[in-house]
């Protein structure tokens, strides 16, 4: 950045509704001693901004937007060096680490790394967080962008040390993998892979889905009267039936994570995955024909439909039962509606999808009358990091290529053209957009 620069392209978001504009800013400068200020090299595009694309929440700000951004620091606040975190200040490493020039990732809230809910996982509620494109705080569809708690926020590309992940142990070949993954797919792990990956591992680990997962009845009492509560089920009752609702770019990532867990674990699946956008249908067509064997198993039947296709697809599987569960990826009260009407007794619906401050669209009775339990909310991105990361090594025939038939990014293209990309990626005519703020 020339010492003669004092503004920069962004792209910003005026109230009430429909209105971005790429104007010039001034660059953001060191506010607090915990900030950074990174180069972006690329962002994103992601559906949950066009909630405050189409003024869906109550925001009168204008801002800059996006929260998915990768890039280079190239400035640390004074809270940084080779002494900044000692075992006792209880400081994430990355204070101590994190040097100008590194190349870095961001999630899409900053979270501080040093609270309770921090150390717990929950690092997208942090108590001192803020999110990315919000009043709160400038997005990083610009040329520059402002990081508050850098040091427990970013993910450090340049230094496998800040790596927490399995493909990071003695004796892998860690510097090869980062080598061998394109720039415009670490973009995804701001925010729509990990939370893709999110939503699979909720839904999965959920203790509902463990009977069918596991073989064991629960509660065990009734039928289980052999030793030690073996598997006394069907093949049939342990048949894993799961509904997708939505099939954006989110929905296509807990999809691909989804499968990728069920082939790993090597479980009969049968998963309907569901839009009522075609292109987006066809999409994630092409997406499931790409994915290598090892990334779907050989135990699994999997059909995209719309919803009244859908509803006699998993009526005719499951003898009008329901889906086992439910992953909500679009987040509104149809989509809600069409999970509820999916759904088996005893289901869960897991939504990750931003929700409109609207209240949900079923009473306490009708949740009482099919025993359904609900997990709703943010990703925790940071905590997700690594688990996402090896799925994004692995998944490279699907989140590596640009502008094919099967890539989840359809395209790469200047911030000048953010105006018309929020148009068209609001009326389904694109897909996945990254922004190259100086193309």
């Amino acid at each position: 950045m020339s010492s003669q620069t004092t503004t920069m392209l962004s792209a910003r978001w005026h109230p009430p509704s429909y209105d971005i504009r790429v104007e010039d800013v001034p660059i953001p400068q060191i506010q607090d001693p915990d900030d950074a200020i990174v180069k972006v090299t690329l962002a994103g595009l992601c559906g949950s901004d066009l909630h405050i694309y189409r003024g869906q929440l109550p925001i009168d700000k204008i801002h800059i937007t996006g929260h998915e951004f990768i890039g280079e620091v190239i400035k640390l606040g004074s809270n940084y060096g080779p002494n900044a975190a000692q075992p006792a200040s209880g400081r994430p490493d990355l204070y101590a680490t994190l040097n100008v020039g590194d190349k870095i990732v961001a999630p899409f809230t900053v979270n501080c790394g040093e609270c309770h809910v921090c150390r717990l996982g929950y690092t997208g509620r942090c108590p001192a967080g803020a999110l990315f494109g919000s009043p709160k705080l400038d997005g990083g569809q610009a040329q520059y962008v402002r990081v508050p708690k850098a040091g427990g926020t970013l993910y450090n590309l340049s230094s496998h040390t800040s790596w927490s992940s399995s493909i990071n142990t003695p004796g892998a070949d860690f510097e090869n993998h980062l080598k061998g993954i394109a720039d415009s797919s670490l973009l995804l792990l701001s925010d729509i892979l990990p939370t893709g990956v999110f939503a699979a591992t909720q839904l999965l680990s959920h203790p509902k889905m463990q009977p069918v997962l596991t073989g064991r009845a629960w509660p065990p009492g009734l039928y289980s009267t052999v030793a030690n509560n073996a598997s006394m089920l069907s093949e049939e009752d342990r048949m894993i039936t799961i509904g997708v609702i939505g099939l954006g770019p989110v929905g296509v990532c807990a999809t691909v994570a989804l499968l990728d867990d069920l082939a790993r674990r090597d479980l009969p699946y049968r998963v309907v995955a569901i839009d009522l956008n075609e292109s987006r249908r066809e999409k994630m067509k092409k997406v499931y024909e790409t994915i290598h064997p090892d990334g779907k198993g050989s135990k699994g039947e999997f059909v995209v439909q719309g919803f009244e296709d859908a509803k006699a697809t998993v009526a005719k599987w499951t003898g009008g039962v329901g889906c086992t569960s439910i992953m909500e990826v679009v987040g509104n009260n149809g989509a809600l509606t069409s999970a509820y009407e999916l759904v088996r007794s005893f289901g869960v619906i897991t939504s990750v999808g931003v929700q409109p401050p609207k209240n949900v669209p079923f009473t306490g009775q009708q949740l009482y009358d099919k025993n359904i339990s609900l997990d709703f909310g943010r990703c925790p991105v940071r905590a997700m990091f690594p688990m996402a990361f090896e799925l994004l090594v692995r998944r490279q025939d699907v989140f590596g290529k640009v502008g094919t038939e099967s890539s989840l990014i359809d395209r790469i293209v200047g911030l000048e053209e953010a105006t018309e990309m929020y148009r068209a990626f609001d009326k389904g005519e694109v897909g996945k957009v990254l922004f190259d703020p100086w193309k």
